[in-house]
């Protein structure tokens, strides 16, 4: 898992707890993972429109002036 072993994730969760506290930590857990949900459910809608061709191609600027001159 990213390189980390047991000592660092240890670390990392103490400096979690004394920037946070214990008593908000379960809030910012449930705030992550709304965060990530979010996140997997919009990657998801994009692919699912991706795959049925609903993406319009935007035409560029530099495209829109090379046809003008």
């Amino acid at each position: 898992m990213f390189g980390l072993g047991t000592q660092e994730l240890l670390i990392i969760l103490v400096l979690v707890m004394i920037i946070f506290g214990a008593g908000k930590l379960p809030q910012v857990g449930g705030a992550l993972g709304k965060g990530l949900r979010n996140f997997k459910k919009g990657v998801n809608e994009a692919g699912d429109d991706i795959e049925e061709g609903q993406v319009e191609e935007i035409p560029k600027k530099n495209e829109d002036e090379k046809k003008d001159a």
